[in-house]
């Protein structure tokens, strides 16, 4: 199996876990979860395109090296900030279980299926 594909079976499997936590009301996780997913669907759009991985986390850098349209870059800033913010309390301002709503999990997950549905076109 190629490496971008796995990258992609892995952002799918992403996306599944972050809607299955959406589902049971766990909306941080979900929208941790979101993250990576929209994360390694660029990472497998990059090595096609670059033949390299970059270990990176931040959506905007990783959209703009995929060449993701313009229009993605402010989900992509929203999805990687919501992953500092449930990974790290002290910088959420609450604790990540109480900021993250059924709408904020929703949006998160919507931003990350985007990504992954423009991917797979590319690859």
């Amino acid at each position: 199996m190629s490496e971008e594909k796995m990258w992609l079976i892995q952002a799918k499997q992403d996306l599944i876990s972050a809607q299955k936590n959406h589902e049971q009301g766990i909306y941080y996780a979900a929208s941790f979860l979101a993250q990576p997913a929209a994360e390694k669907a660029l990472k497998a759009h990059i090595i096609v395109k670059e033949k390299k991985l970059i270990k990176v986390h931040d959506l905007v850098f990783l959209a703009k090296k995929a060449k993701l349209p313009d229009s993605f870059l402010d989900s992509c800033e929203k999805l990687t900030q919501a992953y500092i913010q449930t990974k790290y309390p002290d910088l959420a301002g609450s604790l990540p279980r109480d900021k993250f709503s059924k709408q904020i999990s929703q949006e998160n997950i919507h931003i990350a299926e985007k990504i992954i549905e423009w991917t797979e076109k590319k690859i």
